[in-house]
């Protein structure tokens, strides 16, 4: 495990691995850098992958008070150690988090984004009832809200899951969410139109609707947008699906550009 020092001092911690073109992974809400480690292992074998814990969650600090543009210099300190370039590939809300990092004018040549939930929608209203459940300790509300309400996974599976040896862990994340609320919000006027560097958008072709539909109103939207749907896949990341697709997305760049 390495570390990086962000601009406002907290510590972010990663898993360097592989050579090659830098690459760095972005995970989603309820995520910490495990969930990109099986991609990190595919794509290690072509690129050198940065996969890290977001702020907030795994072995990374937090800092107080939370915003969206300390997460996107968290990724500008990984794009330093990287040598001063780095592909991105971001999941789910860490779609959108690349996608806000890519818009800030960090040194992107390519952004490759899976599954990207739809902005300004119920998910990027839930801050404020996150923030006062994790203030209250009541973390496992908190899971449930983000689950029903930002997720879309019916309450009666929520219920199931209550006991799920997963549970503690996502509790522990708990306060992240509200992070993840924040930058579902609504995105900027014209942030798509800013970013002009190529940007593969896929889906799963059994995604959730919104999801998908998101995914390729999105890829129409940027000027340099390429839309994919991977075939009989849904919402997990699967590292034999996506790493493929990824590694003919990034070595494009390393050889072309």
């Amino acid at each position: 495990m390495g570390t990086v020092t962000s601009s406002d001092g907290t510590r972010i911690a990663f898993d360097q691995s592989g050579s090659g073109p830098a690459i760095i992974l972005v995970v989603g809400a309820f995520n910490d850098r495990s969930a990109g480690a099986p991609l990190a292992r595919f794509l290690e074998q072509h690129f050198t992958v940065f996969n890290y814990d977001r702020r907030g969650r795994g072995e990374s600090g937090d800092t107080a008070p939370y915003a969206i543009d300390r997460e996107i210099e968290d990724i500008e300190a990984l794009i330093t150690r990287a040598g001063g370039t780095a592909c991105i590939f971001g999941y789910s809300s860490g779609a959108t988090l690349a996608l806000r990092a890519a818009a800030y004018g960090l040194a992107i040549p390519r952004l490759a984004l899976y599954d990207p939930p739809p902005t300004g929608a119920r998910a990027g209203q839930l801050a404020p009832q996150l923030a006062d459940l994790v203030a209250a300790d009541r973390r496992g509300d908190a899971v449930e809200l983000f689950q029903t309400e930002a997720v879309g996974i019916p309450e009666f599976i929520v219920v199931q899951m209550r006991n799920a040896p997963f549970r503690p862990a996502l509790e522990k994340m708990a306060h992240t969410l509200v992070y993840e609320s924040l930058i579902l919000q609504a995105l900027p006027d014209g942030l798509e139109g800013s970013i002009q560097m190529p940007v593969l958008v896929m889906d799963g072709e059994e995604s959730p609707e919104a999801l998908r539909q998101s995914a390729l109103s999105l890829a129409t939207t940027l000027p340099d947008g390429h839309y994919r749907t991977l075939p009989g896949h849904g919402h997990d990341i699967d590292p034999a699906a996506v790493g493929p697709v990824l590694k003919e997305f990034f070595t494009f760049t390393s050889a072309a550009e």
